[in-house]
């Protein structure tokens, strides 16, 4: 049996002893290795997009990687393809590292320097592992990302441009078409999801910061189970707790949350913190919102490559949707989407707002009308992202918007696109 194995490590050094080493076993198929947690996820991603039967065997993870620490990202990669070994090299081979390694979900520990016997030792012992429950799978006809289902992540580019109110569409789409859904107000110091659905509730996300474990009945105690048929974990009333929840602690609640629901869309906010930004990295599908004007796509520019430069995401892993939309607007889909580098969704989101103004101002967004041509623009967004259980039969209301979808926007190169260009390499 030909065992593929995946290295990550973030020291040049590092990486060519290990694939020398590699090279040596027998029966083995090392791929090139990979410089950080980013690349790593995004590899695993695409190979289980198409079969598990495409993922390594066993993926080694090097104790100095980054920018995710490495029991994180063991944790990580064992959430989301369980199907896949992961060993851990580290220079501190005692016991609590040990312990603390299993814990994450690693199939073994190997002490740096690295030796030829242990390391065939270990990689047989997680390869074998691995094929074991490829089998109890039945093969890999289809892809398997781990328990639970996917995380959507709805970010705005900037203030105002609309995130909130697209993220409860979102998961208000996801929940109607038949898909166990949560909604996660990661906005921590000014989450307004509670606001928007009339909720009151007095637990938030802030009370699962210091929990190691989430077990299923500590999560079910801080969700709100709302009437609409959505899970809510909101933000703190109290803005200040929101620095309880850190990189680990948004990592270990969205890992629970992956494991009871078969959609998590989460409200990011507009500030880049530990916590949303973990939720990005995370995300199955990253939403970025903006509107067609310059000040808010150069925000939106200017997050995306933050997210760059953070190792968060990938420009062109990144959806961006533009709110407030019309035809007569300078700046079009496909300018943000040559000027960001990154994908713009084929549904732009009309500049409706007096549809939206009597059940905003009433909290109550689940009542939008059916009619409302920001609803059916919003609901066939979620379509194509794929957040509906069954698009073809998902209850998107009637009259869907199909302004722009299917096909190319046209830029018109007039007044403030001209500013937007000068300003592209800025």
């Amino acid at each position: 049996m030909t065992t593929r194995i995946l290295p990550a490590a973030g020291d040049p050094d590092a990486a060519r002893s290990i694939v020398a080493l590699l090279s040596q076993l027998p029966d083995a198929e090392p791929a090139p290795p990979v410089p950080d947690s980013t690349s790593l996820l995004d590899v695993l991603g695409r190979l289980a997009a198409e079969s598990v039967d495409e993922l390594p065997e066993v993926v080694l993870v090097h104790e100095r990687i980054g920018p995710v620490p490495a029991l994180e990202l063991i944790r990580e990669v064992a959430l989301r393809f369980p199907a896949v070994g992961v060993v851990l090299l580290s220079s501190d081979a005692g016991p609590g590292l040990f312990s603390a390694a299993m814990d994450s979900g690693a199939r073994g520990l190997i002490s740096l320097p690295l030796s030829y016997e242990e390391l065939a030792a270990r990689v047989q012992a997680a390869a074998l592992w691995a094929v074991g429950v490829r089998r109890h799978l039945g093969g890999g006809a289809q892809a398997f990302s781990g328990p639970g289902g996917r995380v959507v992540t709805v970010t705005g580019a900037k203030g105002g441009v609309g995130a909130t109110f697209t993220a409860v569409q979102f998961a208000l789409a996801a929940a109607a078409s038949g898909r166990r859904t949560a909604l996660v107000d990661l906005d921590l110091q000014a989450g307004d999801v509670g606001s928007y659905l009339d909720v009151q509730f007095r637990r938030s996300i802030a009370d699962l910061a210091g929990i190691q474990d989430i077990s299923p009945r500590v999560l079910q105690d801080a969700v709100y189970e709302d009437r609409t048929g959505l899970a809510l974990l909101l933000a703190p009333a109290e803005g200040e707790r929101g620095e309880e929840v850190d990189e680990r602690a948004a990592r270990h609640v969205i890992g629970a949350l992956r494991a009871r629901y078969e959609l998590v869309v989460i409200d990011c906010g507009t500030q880049v913190t530990g916590a949303n930004a973990a939720a990005v990295e995370q995300a199955d599908v990253a939403v970025l919102v903006t509107t067609p004007d310059v000040v808010s796509v150069r925000a939106t520019k200017r997050m995306v490559r933050m997210w760059e430069r953070l190792q968060v995401r990938k420009a062109e892993d990144t959806a961006v949707m533009v709110n407030r939309w019309s035809k007569h607007t300078e700046i079009q889909p496909s300018l943000i989407e040559k000027i960001t580098k990154t994908r713009a969704v084929r549904t732009p989101v009309p500049a409706a707002f007096k549809e939206l103004q009597a059940v905003v101002d009433a909290g109550r967004v689940q009542d939008l009308d059916n009619r409302s041509t920001v609803k059916q623009a919003l609901w066939a967004v979620a379509g194509e992202l794929g957040l509906l259980s069954a698009p073809d039969k998902a209850p998107v209301p009637a009259g869907r918007a199909g302004a722009g979808a299917g096909s190319a926007l046209a830029v018109r190169a007039a007044g403030p696109v001209a500013r937007l260009r000068r300003g592209r390499e800025g």
